[in-house]
């Protein structure tokens, strides 16, 4: 007589097995169940099972029975098991932004939402300090050579609840022609903040570029040549801001009204 199995599933509606995935500190996945995305802390052994807790990119921390299946690593279900040995919580380490790093992960596919800001310098410091975060994303920043146009510009985009646009402006205070235009941008899907100042090199602290302070430079003189002027740098803006840019390691080199900035048009143009 033949034998036969008491599992009568047939094989295709059977789930394929999974590779099981040594949770090891560092190792970035996402819980299926919530979407959420995070690096591991630590595993844990609970009377209901072990569990697993992650950090995401912003350091919040959630708690996750390590059941089978139920974690995505870069796109694939996996199983989670403890680490062979026993190791210490181990911090991941962190991005310039300050960020939770994601080692090994790929570029999310580009959203059609998109930041703006006004200029070449604009959008480098930009990628200095946030480009890992961006590239997670999926947030393509592009820059405008000014925002005299920002209203027009904002309407060809045609901002919508799938396509966020945000804007970062320089020299966004009260009565200033920024603030002026910027008040014409009236989309509720799109953002503009700005910094107060002049130019984003003030953005970065004198001290990250070895300078007591950022010079005064008269009323209508170009800021840029004059700020090489009153500092002895030789008259080539190119330089200067080559000189400025690589002074920036991290966002700790930056002031903080641009920080808080660029971090508010990231999450608005990422809102779920």
């Amino acid at each position: 007589m033949r034998q036969y199995s008491a599992d009568l599933t047939p094989p295709w509606k059977k789930p394929k097995p999974v590779p099981e995935v040594a949770a090891d500190a560092g190792l970035v996945v996402e819980e299926l169940s919530t979407g959420f995305c995070g690096a591991v802390i630590r595993c844990e052994k609970t009377a209901q099972g072990p569990t697993v807790t992650l950090e995401d990119r912003f350091g919040k921390h959630r708690v996750f029975p390590m059941e089978p299946r139920g974690f995505l690593l870069e796109g694939r279900p996996v199983t989670l098991v403890r680490p062979s040995r026993a190791a210490a919580p181990v911090r991941p380490s962190r991005t310039a932004s300050g960020s939770v790093a994601v080692p090994g992960a790929r570029a999310r596919v580009a959203r059609a939402g998109r930041i703006y800001v006004e200029g070449r310098h604009d959008a480098e410091l930009v990628e200095r300090v946030w480009g890992d975060d961006l590239r997670i994303e999926g947030v393509v920043v592009e820059y405008l050579e000014g925002i005299d146009d920002l209203p027009a510009i904002v309407a060809e985009f045609a901002p919508g609840p799938d396509a966020r646009l945000g804007v970062l402006v320089d020299h966004l205070v009260p009565g200033s022609k920024e603030s002026r235009i910027a008040t014409q941008v009236t989309s509720a899907h799109a953002l503009v903040v700005g910094h107060p100042y002049i130019d984003v090199w003030e953005a970065v602290k004198p001290s990250s570029v070895g300078i007591p302070a950022w010079p005064r430079v008269p009323r209508g003189q170009d800021w840029k040549t004059g700020v090489c002027e009153a500092l002895g740098w030789p008259p080539n803006t190119g330089a200067a801001w080559q000189r400025i840019l690589n002074s920036v390691h991290s966002y700790k080199d930056l002031e903080p009204p641009l920080l808080g900035r660029v971090e508010e048009l990231i999450d608005f143009v990422t809102l779920p």
